[in-house]
């Protein structure tokens, strides 16, 4: 038998089709290269094929290695029509684009597009900002494509949008709509550029042209698109009319019933895989029969498998007869069931959630590789999903070719870019200056421990108030010093466009690279494909951001942090040759062993129909532009290719984000008919049980609530009476500070409002009681709110806070003056901050008790009132009595013997806590024990209670345990709870005994 006659002599127009089931650039490249090969070395380097995209080029330049069996081989002319360059045959060949603009960059356009916004903003029902002029700028960039791509003359059909009975939301649009977009033209025109989209479309009106006046007399074939634009249709009838030319359909689906594929219009044939390619067709006067098999189909599970897949995805209207049409299937196949032998090969994962998902994913793309040869990839539109896969897969050392990419928000450098530009915004900010002094790309080989010191001595606590107060905290760390004043002075030039608080973006982006390029070397900073990435980022912003409005520096940070989260970097380095990681327009001519099709659940695969901020949806019929849907038609027919494959797993959540998921329509619809005859599609439990094993923790043994024995000899013999009000409440904060002498660090920018009111109060009142020690001044009221403001910003109360506090500061010292005058009136004298100490003896060894009282006041009846000022709230009249909060009695056990030298041994009076808020009330009294001899016997029995608390303590085998009295932990959180792990020993139930 003689073998059959090549494509191109069979009579034109010549439309092929491969079917979904079968490896796409494969089957293309072996039918060329059978072709062509027999005639000659010659033929197929001067054949033309057209593909989609630059992936699928690359992907059929790969195939033809491989069919070509590693022989040498020139190679035709492979170009994508989704992406023409300037310049690259057959689309510019001379005189094609002499007349047309170059094309404006995209980033300029959207930079463009968003000053028209600004200066049309006056048509908005809001006054848009730079962040959001460039969000409406995309949504501009978005529609212009559409209606280019379309072939749309929207200029004629804006007039009149929004009539009718539309919301006042669409009324403002269409007035907005129309002003930017017949402003835009004239803008293009006055830059001597046109939009890319419209370019493009031209340039392939011109080809589609040339080639119908002069067809090409060479061997030309266009493969895999779906012609979805006009321009693009239109050029795949003239290729398929040349003398050699092709077309070579993906996946057109030959067995759907003629009244099924009839009903393939409307808005439920913009939704169906197949829609495109009924459009496609229909526009080329072919109907399906006049397409033909680019090769002989001889795989029976491969075929019963589009067919099961193309039946489950057929129009809503036609699914009503599924029963009928499965008993048909049967029909045709009486020595099998064609639904089982479809079937075999497919299976099904249902995860918990993402994370679980991820490591199915990587599972089974691990396990392919257990079978030599066996390629696989995982195709997902979820982006996301696939960057967790990545990760997963490193447990392995396994490193995909993935086209997700990494973001480049994630990215050393861009991390540094946004730090840097928030710094500029807030040039103190602690946290911010630590990780821009303490990034790997700013600190020098031998800088590490001067951003150590930097961060321990400069930036820990409340932040600086100015660069002079920050440079006095590191006056005895030259080296953090240094690094500071780099930094410092890389900020302030970064901040010199904003003269008047307002920069032009351009010249804020320039200032920003020059400042980060006087920290880190040029080739350090825009190293690799990030760095490469970030810079061209910013020479755009440079180059082209003129146009956009004036920012503060919080609007250029906004500005920045959104343009760099839109941007992709492509991840490089040596991949496995085996596993690949695709989107899915990639898929539709890649093909691996086993595909794993992930983020089947509703709004991610498919995607729900975008929200058009400018155009409803009868704006968008009146305009002529296709429905939303279209787009969900356009990734069915990328499942049913996927979903096609010999060994397919599809793979969905059960909830996502926390929520919970709908799977994708198109897997219910294959559950659906599996279970209409009395099938069900395989499960991949065991991977979940694998992933489930291989992440489990192990077996949950908390540890024991901590019991510290140290010696006796180390333990604490000197306490203040805070401290002993610590051991009573929590014994192991005393081992960890007085013992271990471990002190908590302050965090950087540490809230110092509660601590600085407190520091605040104190030193107001002793230094009023200094400056007036006898009679209160008239004007008592103003010294002391003078006073304390002066304290809170020395204590270091931020201005925000300071603000608020004034007011709270008036009540305050209005109220202090009025209870100075009162308390003076029976007081001999006031003494404050008088320090105190008594030594005895407990178990035969020394021991000795300090206190510093805020307040005593002697009186003439020989007795001393003392009194303890507090901003929050005081100790309990319970806590006081039960010696959980002994301050007060022990402060007041230690005067009465003589502890304060200057006051002699007077009998305690009222023991007072003085609680100054400002606020309703704005102070008050709050006395714990009377003069009565109550303050005496409280005072007994605190020592009592003291004496019987350290001869515990000196038995070696008495633990400082932590929280004995949990009923405080509200209220005394804490710095050693993270030491103790509170959190791990009290959930387990080890919450021990109060005492």
């Amino acid at each position: 038998m003689s073998a059959p006659a090549p494509f191109f002599e069979r009579e034109g127009p010549r439309w092929f089709s491969i079917p979904a089931h079968r490896p796409f650039v494969d089957d293309l490249a072996r039918g060329l290269l059978n072709a062509l090969e027999p005639l000659g070395p010659e033929a197929l380097p001067r054949a033309t094929v057209l593909t989609p995209t630059r992936r699928g080029a690359r992907a059929l330049a790969d195939a033809f290695l491989a069919v070509g069996g590693g022989r040498a081989l020139l190679l035709p002319q492979i170009r994508p029509l989704g992406d023409l360059d300037e310049g690259e045959p057959p689309f510019e060949p001379g005189e094609l684009a002499i007349d047309l603009p170059p094309a404006i960059a995209s980033r300029r356009r959207r930079f463009e597009l968003a000053r028209l916004v600004v200066d049309h903003g006056s048509l908005l029902s809001f006054k848009p900002g730079p962040v959001q002029a460039l969000e409406l700028a995309k949504a501009l960039s978005d529609f212009l494509d559409s209606c280019q791509i379309e072939e749309i003359a929207f200029q004629d059909r804006l007039d009149g949008l929004a009539e009718g009975d539309l919301a006042q939301h669409w009324q403002v649009s269409a007035r907005f709509l129309k002003a930017v977009l017949r402003a835009w033209p004239e803008r293009l025109k006055d830059l001597g550029l046109i939009d890319v989209s419209e370019r493009r479309v031209r340039l392939l009106r011109a080809l589609e042209k040339q080639w119908s006046e002069n067809p090409p007399t060479e061997v030309l074939v266009a493969a895999g698109s779906t012609g979805t634009a006009p321009a693009t249709a239109d050029l795949l009838r003239v290729v398929a009319a040349a003398p050699k030319g092709a077309v070579v359909l993906p996946g057109l689906d030959e067995d759907l019933a003629d009244s099924a594929w009839d009903r393939i219009e409307g808005s439920q044939g913009e939704q169906h895989p197949q829609g495109a390619m009924k459009r496609l067709l229909d526009r080329a006067g072919v109907s399906r029969g006049d397409v033909r098999a680019w090769v002989p189909d001889a795989d029976s599970r491969g075929r019963w498998r589009r067919r099961i897949v193309n039946e489950a995805l057929r129009p809503a209207e036609a699914t009503a007869d599924w029963l009928a049409q499965i008993a048909a299937l049967r029909a045709e196949a009486p020595d099998l069931d064609p639904i089982a032998e479809g079937l075999t090969g497919f299976s099904v994962i249902a995860a918990r959630a993402e994370e679980e998902a991820a490591g199915a994913c990587a599972l089974l793309l691990r396990e392919a590789l257990e079978t030599p040869d066996k390629t696989a990839a995982l195709v997902t539109p979820d982006q996301t999903l696939a960057r967790r896969v990545m990760t997963r897969l490193q447990r392995w050392g396994v490193i995909p070719d993935s086209s997700a990419g990494a973001p480049l928000a994630a990215a050393g450098s861009a991390i540094l870019a946004l730090h840097f530009a928030r710094l500029v915004e807030e040039p103190l900010n602690p946290v911010r200056l630590l990780a821009v002094a303490k990034h790997p790309l700013v600190l020098g080989e031998d800088e590490a421990p001067a951003a150590a010191l930097l961060e321990r001595k400069g930036l820990r606590g409340a932040a600086p108030g100015s660069a002079e107060g920050l440079r006095a905290r590191l006056k005895d760390a030259p080296e953090a010093l240094a690094l500071c004043d780099r930094v410092l002075a890389a900020v302030d030039h970064a901040a010199s466009p904003y003269a008047d608080g307002f920069a032009r973006p351009c010249h804020a982006a320039k200032a920003l690279v020059e400042a980060l390029e006087g920290l880190i070397a040029p080739a350090r900073l825009w190293a690799g494909g990030a760095g490469e990435c970030l810079g061209a980022l910013m020479a755009a912003l440079i180059q082209d951001g003129e146009p956009l409005p004036d920012a503060s520096p919080q609007a250029f940070a906004d500005i920045l942090d959104r343009l760099v989260n839109e941007e992709t970097v492509r991840v490089g380095g040596a991949t496995h040759p085996r596993l690949r990681i695709l989107g899915a327009i990639e898929a539709r001519l890649v093909r691996a062993d086993r595909l794993v099709l992930a983020g089947l659940e509703e709004g991610v695969w498919p995607q729900g129909a975008p929200i058009d901020p400018f155009l409803s949806r009868p704006m968008r019929s009146r305009l002529g532009l296709p429905p939303p849907e279209r787009r969900v038609g356009l990734t069915a027919h990328d499942f049913a290719q996927a979903a096609s494959a010999p060994d397919v797993v599809l793979v969905h959540c059960e909830r996502r984000g926390g929520a919970p998921a709908v799977e994708s329509r198109w897997l219910w619809r294959l559950k659906t008919l599996a279970a209409g005859a009395g099938l069900s599609l395989p499960r991949r439990d065991d991977v979940l049980d694998w992933v489930r094993t291989l992440d489990a923790p192990e077996p949950y043994a908390p540890i024991k609530r901590p019991e510290p024995r140290p010696p006796v000899e180390d333990r604490p013999r000197k306490m203040a009476v805070t401290r002993v009000e610590a051991l009573t409440r929590d014994p192991y904060a005393v081992w960890a500070r007085d013992i271990l002498k471990l002190y908590p660090l302050e965090r950087p920018d540490e809230p110092v409002e509660a601590r600085a009111r407190g520091t605040a109060i104190h030193a107001a009142f002793e230094k009023f009681a200094e400056t007036y020690p006898d009679a209160v001044p008239a004007d008592a009221a103003a010294v002391f709110e003078r006073f304390y403001i002066e304290a809170l910003v020395g204590a270091g109360m931020p201005p925000t806070a300071l603000t608020r506090e004034k007011a709270l500061a008036r009540e305050a010292a209005q109220w202090v003056a009025d209870w100075e005058r009162h308390r003076r009136a029976g007081a001999r004298k006031i003494v404050v901050e008088a320090e105190g100490k008594l030594e005895l003896s407990i178990n035969g060894r020394p021991f000795t008790l300090t206190a510093k009282a805020d307040r005593i006041e002697p009186s003439p009846d020989g007795t001393a009132h003392i009194l303890d000022y507090k901003t929050g709230a005081a100790p309990s009249q319970k806590q006081v009595d039960t010696g959980f909060s002994p301050q007060l009695t022990l402060t007041a056990a230690i005067l009465m013997n003589g502890g304060f030298p200057d006051l002699g041994s007077p009998t305690p009076g009222e023991l007072t806590y003085v609680r100054v808020t400002g606020r309703r009330p704005a102070g008050e009294e709050q006395v714990r024990a009377l003069a009565n001899g109550e303050s005496e016997e409280a005072a007994r029995k605190a020592m009592d209670g003291l004496v019987k608390l350290i001869a515990r303590y000196d038995d070696p085998d008495e633990p400082y345990r932590s929280r004995v009295a949990p009923q405080f932990v509200k209220e005394h959180p804490g710095d050693y709870a993270h030491l103790a792990r509170v959190f791990e020993w009290s959930t387990s139930g080890d919450d021990g005994e109060g005492e």
